[in-house]
């Protein structure tokens, strides 16, 4: 029995979502890698010479409403009382005496995030359209986003429940819907959900000119390995842009499996990491991004989670709570077209990693973004092994306290990480004798020797001597 169940009815969209289209046949673009010593683990490197992708504020294509409805909320009147698992784990109470994300944004490029939960109090900001209409972002027809933006940043109220980040700032765009359509046209094929790889980078770009500190992606474009596009390019400049120039950064979910078309249908369990069977992509962009796997209650890796070599970090990402997306109240469960289903996903691991960037970020401004990203990944609760990272968690569960609170001293004004040095062994000889020592002691050893017979041959002596006059 699941006691004080949040639902939304409808098919809200409760794991990741794939941005339409796979990726395709590679460009013209150079690298500076051959394509045929490249690890298909790698994508190409950047060219010197391509910039951001120009943000067109708007959809490439003109997209129509499903017959899908949106969410509606059926929380009624019930109240979660009891405090999530991952929220105990990563113990955010703790974290929150050293900060709680005041003065930083963090931007949700997802399916639009709803203002009006109370949780939210005021602290959304509309960001940006790339789906229908003019809300900017403030629409949330699949739930979504509104979902993602409560473990992110919600403020607590009534309950224990409270997200990573409760005093950031929310920054929403909408880029992606599972409720609108694209029915095709003479330039362009028909996409039965709205969002593109080329929009994606677009709302990058525009959190970035929009002062986010931090982005969260909890989206992916997941395929088997195929060639690098045009659009991919412009993701990965987009990226490159953000965080080299604008020094934000961006956090997103490593991809969920699935084999309803909705994430990465094979698992990359192969023995050689550089030769996969499925890429996550931004996730993939492991050089520039923080891409975060999912851990289950148990401490495993959720069944769900892609591994990758791209893998940066795990947090929680099962049995999530969260805002209401249509209501003012909680919810831990979503009316799919499969039925009830809990919350879960890569999707949601990555709002908690967000947040707690946000929280590292307030606490130590003056880190840039590759300098936050390293600090969270040290301070990560390392899996087993010599390297401290693996395939599935990266170097492992986020640790928020010691995030916050950790000397490290690569950051230290001067320090300069020493270089190892070159050692050479070579096997030689044992010392010879020491003669005078030894000729000293066997010296003494003699003379002892004497001593003693002598002092035996007069004892001798004296005995027989008083035998005889007796």
């Amino acid at each position: 029995m699941r006691a004080g169940i949040r639902r939304t009815t409808a098919a809200a969209t409760a794991g990741l979502l794939l941005l339409t289209g796979a990726l395709p046949q590679a460009s013209a673009q150079p690298s500076s890698t051959p394509s045929a010593a490249r690890p298909n683990s790698v994508p190409p490197d950047l060219p010197a010479d391509v910039g951001p992708p120009v943000d067109e504020g708007k959809a490439d294509v003109k997209y129509e409403r499903t017959s899908k409805g949106c969410v509606e909320s059926d929380t009624k009147s019930e109240l979660i009382e009891y405090m999530p698992w991952g929220q105990v784990y990563l113990n955010l109470e703790q974290a929150h005496r050293f900060a709680k994300g005041k003065g930083i944004k963090i931007a949700i490029i997802d399916t639009g995030v709803d203002p009006r939960n109370p949780r939210f109090g005021g602290r959304v900001q509309g960001g940006g359209e790339y789906v229908f209409g003019n809300a900017n972002g403030t629409d949330d027809c699949d739930g979504h986003g509104t979902e993602v933006a409560g473990v992110a940043a919600a403020a607590k109220t009534e309950g224990d429940f409270v997200g990573a980040a409760p005093e950031a700032t929310i920054l929403a765009i909408r880029q992606t819907s599972d409720r609108f359509e694209f029915k095709g046209d003479a330039n362009n094929e028909k996409r039965a959900s709205a969002g593109k790889v080329g929009t994606l980078a677009m709302a990058i770009v525009r959190a970035a000119n929009q002062d986010a500190k931090v982005i969260n992606i909890s989206l992916t474009n997941c395929s088997s390995p195929k060639g690098f596009s045009a659009d991919d390019r412009k993701l990965q400049a987009a990226i490159r842009y953000a965080v080299d120039v604008k020094d934000v950064v961006i956090v997103t979910a490593a991809g969920n499996l699935s084999d309803q078309g909705t994430g990465c249908a094979a698992q990359n369990n192969n023995l050689d990491p550089a030769n996969v069977n499925s890429v996550s992509s931004p996730a993939w962009f492991a050089d520039d991004v923080l891409s975060v796997g999912s851990i289950a209650r148990s401490g495993d890796v959720s069944s769900f989670s892609v591994w990758g070599p791209w893998v940066s970090i795990a947090a929680p990402g099962e049995e999530i709570i969260s805002v209401d997306p249509k209501g003012t109240g909680l919810t831990n469960a979503n009316v799919t077209a499969q039925g009830v289903q809990d919350i879960k996903g890569t999707s949601f691991a990555s709002p908690y990693v967000a947040g707690i960037t946000a929280l590292v970020r307030e606490r130590f401004p003056n880190l840039k973004a590759r300098q936050v990203m390293e600090r969270l990944k040290a301070t990560a609760l390392h899996p087993g092994g010599l390297t401290g990272k693996d395939n599935k968690v990266g170097f492992g569960m986020i640790n928020p306290v010691a995030a916050l609170t950790a000397v490290l001293p690569a950051e230290a004004a001067g320090f300069k990480a020493q270089q190892p040095k070159e050692l050479t062994t070579s096997v030689t000889p044992p010392q010879g004798l020491d003669w005078p020592p030894i000729i000293v002691a066997l010296g003494g050893i003699g003379a002892g020797g004497i001593l003693l017979a002598l002092t035996l041959f007069v004892r001798n002596s004296l005995n027989r001597k008083r035998r005889s006059t007796a």
